[in-house]
């Protein structure tokens, strides 16, 4: 049995050891900390209001966590999701901008409708098609976006390496079938506060 254990711990250490950790599990933001553009530091102040914005939110309303995306980039919070009424759009919008080192605040949420199947389905079917898009591109490092879409709408945040790579994110979010609206947050790394070296 001891065996075993000890067989398993060193399997695990050596099939994770070569292996960049995500900041999804780490740190939240999404973003694999080698890829990332942002200084480490930028990325630990990041990850800190990610958490303390969740936790505001939770405390607020528990179900804020389940019907609100949020995103924080270099400072800026971006939120999506759905959520029951025009006062709590603007009561996430507040409790956003009440977190230490927000430089601004995006709101995309939307107040919840009634569930229509088919038009779920085709949103996620325009992001998957955008994700798989952006991962096959050889211009565009795909782990700096994250994308979200509503109502045939794609919301794309995240940072291009330069001019070029932003307007290739775009140009293929614009190509996908269906599409009403491409609404982007895509910062260069030469915009951002502080730039890993």
């Amino acid at each position: 049995m001891k065996i075993r254990k000890f067989i398993l711990l060193i399997s695990f250490i050596i099939f994770t050891g070569c292996v960049g950790y995500s900041s999804t599990g780490v740190l939240g933001t999404g973003v694999s900390i080698a890829l990332d553009p942002r200084s480490l530091g930028t990325q630990i102040d990041d990850s800190i209001m990610q958490q303390n914005l969740r936790a505001k939110l939770l405390s607020a309303d528990k179900s804020y966590i389940i019907s609100v995306k949020t995103k924080i980039l270099d400072g800026r919070i971006f939120l999506t999701g759905k959520v029951k009424s025009v006062e709590d759009k603007f009561k996430i919008t507040k409790l956003a901008w009440e977190i230490k080192g927000a430089r601004s605040v995006n709101n995309d949420l939307r107040i919840k409708e009634k569930f229509d199947f088919k038009r779920s389905a085709k949103d996620v079917l325009i992001t998957s098609q955008l994700r798989a898009a952006l991962i096959g591109s050889k211009k565009i490092k795909a782990v700096n976006y994250n994308i979200d879409t509503y109502k045939k709408k794609i919301y794309v945040y995240g940072i291009a390496q330069n001019k070029d790579e932003r307007d290739e994110v775009i140009k293929e979010a614009k190509q996908i079938l269906d599409v009403e609206d491409v609404i982007t947050s895509i910062f260069l790394v030469d915009d951002l506060r502080v730039v890993k070296k």
